[in-house]
Protein backbone atom coordinates (compact mmCIF):
# COMPACT_ATOMS: atom_id res chain seq x y z
CA UNK A 1 0.00 0.00 0.00
CA UNK A 2 0.95 3.54 -1.17
CA UNK A 3 1.11 6.42 1.88
CA UNK A 4 1.25 9.91 1.12
CA UNK A 5 3.60 11.48 3.68
CA UNK A 6 2.52 14.74 2.91
CA UNK A 7 -0.38 14.76 4.41
CA UNK A 8 -0.35 14.63 8.05
CA UNK A 9 -2.96 11.91 8.45
CA UNK A 10 -1.07 9.60 5.82
CA UNK A 11 1.88 10.45 7.47
CA UNK A 12 1.30 8.80 11.00
CA UNK A 13 -0.41 5.68 9.18
CA UNK A 14 2.62 5.14 6.75
CA UNK A 15 5.03 5.20 9.26
CA UNK A 16 3.13 2.95 11.45
CA UNK A 17 2.55 0.78 9.00
CA UNK A 18 6.13 0.78 8.00
CA UNK A 19 7.54 0.18 11.43
CA UNK A 20 5.04 -2.75 11.74
CA UNK A 21 5.93 -4.25 8.28
CA UNK A 22 9.57 -4.15 9.06
CA UNK A 23 9.66 -5.62 12.47
CA UNK A 24 7.19 -8.35 11.13
CA UNK A 25 9.86 -9.15 8.36
CA UNK A 26 8.56 -7.56 5.35
CA UNK A 27 9.90 -4.81 3.25
CA UNK A 28 9.07 -0.74 2.69
CA UNK A 29 10.35 1.80 0.58
CA UNK A 30 11.13 4.86 1.79
CA UNK A 31 12.36 8.09 1.46
CA UNK A 32 15.64 9.40 2.01
CA UNK A 33 17.99 12.76 1.19
CA UNK A 34 19.43 11.07 -1.84
CA UNK A 35 16.83 8.31 -3.78
CA UNK A 36 14.38 6.00 -2.48
CA UNK A 37 15.57 2.64 -0.70
CA UNK A 38 13.74 -0.30 -0.27
CA UNK A 39 14.79 -1.69 2.99
CA UNK A 40 14.38 -4.60 5.98
CA UNK A 41 15.15 -5.91 9.10
CA UNK A 42 19.09 -6.14 9.04
CA UNK A 43 19.04 -8.75 11.60
CA UNK A 44 16.37 -10.72 9.71
CA UNK A 45 17.99 -12.96 7.16
CA UNK A 46 14.87 -13.90 5.25
CA UNK A 47 13.77 -10.37 5.05
CA UNK A 48 17.44 -9.27 3.56
CA UNK A 49 17.02 -12.54 1.14
CA UNK A 50 13.92 -10.92 0.25
CA UNK A 51 15.02 -7.66 -0.52
CA UNK A 52 17.86 -9.08 -2.73
CA UNK A 53 15.08 -11.07 -4.30
CA UNK A 54 13.13 -8.10 -5.17
CA UNK A 55 16.01 -6.49 -7.24
CA UNK A 56 17.01 -9.34 -8.57
CA UNK A 57 20.23 -9.32 -6.63
CA UNK A 58 22.61 -11.80 -5.37
CA UNK A 59 24.59 -12.75 -2.48
CA UNK A 60 27.83 -10.75 -3.43
CA UNK A 61 26.19 -7.39 -3.47
CA UNK A 62 25.46 -7.04 -0.24
CA UNK A 63 22.82 -4.10 0.71
CA UNK A 64 23.80 -0.84 3.17
CA UNK A 65 22.57 -0.91 6.34
CA UNK A 66 20.87 2.96 7.03
CA UNK A 67 20.86 3.77 10.77
CA UNK A 68 18.45 6.35 12.49
CA UNK A 69 21.13 7.59 15.05
CA UNK A 70 24.68 8.59 15.40
CA UNK A 71 24.87 6.57 18.18
CA UNK A 72 23.60 3.50 16.49
CA UNK A 73 27.39 2.82 14.56
CA UNK A 74 29.33 2.35 17.90
CA UNK A 75 27.23 -0.41 18.07
CA UNK A 76 28.09 -2.06 14.80
CA UNK A 77 31.41 -1.89 15.11
CA UNK A 78 34.55 -3.63 17.00
CA UNK A 79 36.62 -0.40 16.87
CA UNK A 80 35.33 2.38 15.19
CA UNK A 81 38.83 4.24 13.08
CA UNK A 82 38.65 7.98 14.50
CA UNK A 83 38.40 9.02 10.39
CA UNK A 84 35.32 7.16 10.75
CA UNK A 85 34.51 9.18 13.90
CA UNK A 86 35.32 12.59 11.93
CA UNK A 87 33.49 11.75 9.44
CA UNK A 88 30.39 10.85 10.78
CA UNK A 89 30.29 14.15 12.80
CA UNK A 90 30.76 15.92 10.04
CA UNK A 91 28.52 14.56 7.74
CA UNK A 92 25.80 12.77 9.59
CA UNK A 93 22.84 12.73 9.19
CA UNK A 94 23.67 13.01 5.45
CA UNK A 95 24.95 11.43 1.73
CA UNK A 96 27.94 9.79 3.11
CA UNK A 97 28.24 5.93 3.31
CA UNK A 98 30.55 4.52 5.51
CA UNK A 99 31.88 1.29 4.73
CA UNK A 100 33.70 -0.18 8.29
CA UNK A 101 34.60 -3.78 10.01
CA UNK A 102 31.42 -4.72 11.91
CA UNK A 103 31.48 -6.37 15.33
CA UNK A 104 31.86 -10.12 14.74
CA UNK A 105 29.23 -10.93 17.40
CA UNK A 106 26.21 -9.20 15.33
CA UNK A 107 23.27 -11.69 14.60
CA UNK A 108 23.08 -10.94 10.99
CA UNK A 109 22.73 -12.38 7.26
CA UNK A 110 23.28 -9.46 5.06
CA UNK A 111 24.95 -11.60 2.11
CA UNK A 112 28.92 -12.19 1.16
CA UNK A 113 29.94 -9.20 3.20
CA UNK A 114 33.86 -10.21 4.34
CA UNK A 115 33.25 -8.69 7.56
CA UNK A 116 32.57 -5.37 6.75
CA UNK A 117 29.60 -3.15 6.53
CA UNK A 118 28.75 0.14 4.16
CA UNK A 119 26.76 2.27 6.94
CA UNK A 120 24.96 5.63 6.39
CA UNK A 121 22.10 7.62 8.39
CA UNK A 122 19.97 9.45 6.37
CA UNK A 123 18.71 13.45 6.51
CA UNK A 124 15.32 12.67 5.97
CA UNK A 125 12.46 13.16 8.81
CA UNK A 126 10.91 9.87 7.07
CA UNK A 127 13.63 7.57 7.06
CA UNK A 128 14.70 8.60 10.69
CA UNK A 129 11.33 8.39 12.02
CA UNK A 130 10.76 5.03 10.53
CA UNK A 131 15.01 3.96 11.70
CA UNK A 132 14.79 5.08 15.15
CA UNK A 133 11.74 2.44 15.89
CA UNK A 134 13.28 -0.20 13.79
CA UNK A 135 16.63 -0.19 14.43
CA UNK A 136 19.31 -0.77 11.87
CA UNK A 137 17.81 -1.46 8.43
CA UNK A 138 19.34 -3.37 5.23
CA UNK A 139 18.26 -0.56 2.11
CA UNK A 140 19.22 -0.70 -1.19
CA UNK A 141 18.18 1.84 -3.83
CA UNK A 142 14.36 0.98 -4.69
CA UNK A 143 14.61 -0.23 -8.47
CA UNK A 144 15.51 -3.49 -10.10
CA UNK A 145 18.90 -3.95 -11.22
CA UNK A 146 20.04 -2.47 -14.25
CA UNK A 147 17.15 0.16 -13.95
CA UNK A 148 17.42 3.49 -12.76
CA UNK A 149 16.66 4.39 -8.96
CA UNK A 150 13.35 5.42 -8.02
CA UNK A 151 12.84 9.19 -7.42
CA UNK A 152 9.81 8.78 -6.21
CA UNK A 153 7.27 6.08 -4.09
CA UNK A 154 5.23 5.98 -7.48
CA UNK A 155 8.24 4.60 -9.43
CA UNK A 156 9.37 2.08 -6.80
CA UNK A 157 5.73 0.31 -6.78
CA UNK A 158 5.91 0.23 -10.48
CA UNK A 159 9.08 -1.77 -10.21
CA UNK A 160 8.68 -3.75 -7.02
CA UNK A 161 4.94 -4.50 -7.30
CA UNK A 162 3.44 -6.87 -4.12
CA UNK A 163 7.09 -7.42 -3.29
CA UNK A 164 6.66 -4.78 -0.84
CA UNK A 165 4.53 -4.26 2.07
CA UNK A 166 4.34 -0.23 2.49
CA UNK A 167 5.66 2.44 0.09
CA UNK A 168 6.18 5.80 2.15
CA UNK A 169 5.69 8.55 -0.71
CA UNK A 170 7.08 12.02 0.18
CA UNK A 171 7.43 13.57 -3.05
CA UNK A 172 10.50 13.60 -6.16
CA UNK A 173 13.66 13.57 -4.34
CA UNK A 174 15.21 16.79 -4.44
CA UNK A 175 18.21 16.41 -5.22
CA UNK A 176 19.31 12.14 -6.48
CA UNK A 177 22.77 12.04 -6.30
CA UNK A 178 23.78 8.73 -4.30
CA UNK A 179 25.95 8.96 -1.56
CA UNK A 180 29.43 9.20 -1.59
CA UNK A 181 31.11 5.73 -0.35
CA UNK A 182 34.58 6.01 1.98
CA UNK A 183 36.05 2.54 2.52
CA UNK A 184 37.63 3.04 6.47
CA UNK A 185 38.63 -1.08 6.29
CA UNK A 186 42.46 -0.05 5.27
CA UNK A 187 45.21 1.71 6.61
CA UNK A 188 44.06 5.22 4.26
CA UNK A 189 40.54 6.01 3.97
CA UNK A 190 39.66 5.65 0.44
CA UNK A 191 36.65 7.13 -1.46
CA UNK A 192 34.83 3.98 -3.78
CA UNK A 193 32.27 6.31 -5.63
CA UNK A 194 32.27 9.48 -5.81
CA UNK A 195 28.65 11.08 -5.12
CA UNK A 196 27.22 13.81 -3.60
CA UNK A 197 29.81 15.06 -1.10
CA UNK A 198 32.76 16.05 -3.05
CA UNK A 199 36.42 14.85 -1.86
CA UNK A 200 37.49 18.70 -1.53
CA UNK A 201 34.71 18.58 1.57
CA UNK A 202 35.96 15.10 2.75
CA UNK A 203 39.67 15.87 2.73
CA UNK A 204 38.41 19.09 4.98
CA UNK A 205 37.89 16.58 7.79
CA UNK A 206 40.43 13.87 6.94
CA UNK A 207 42.89 15.63 4.91
CA UNK A 208 44.78 11.81 3.62
CA UNK A 209 41.57 10.65 1.63
CA UNK A 210 42.62 8.82 -1.31
CA UNK A 211 40.23 9.55 -4.07
CA UNK A 212 38.52 7.46 -6.99
CA UNK A 213 40.70 8.94 -9.47
CA UNK A 214 44.14 7.21 -7.48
Amino acid sequence: MLYDCRSAADRDKGIAAAIEAVKNGELVVLPTDTVYGVGADAFTSYAVTALLNAKGRDRQMPPPVLVGSRHTLDGLVLILPQPARDLADAFWPGALTMIVEHAPSLNWDLGDTDGTVAIRMPLHPVALEVLRETGPMAVSSANKTGRPPAVTAAEARDQLGYSVRAYLEAGPCPDPVPSTIVDLTGDVPRVVRDGAIPIEKLRDVVPDIIGTES
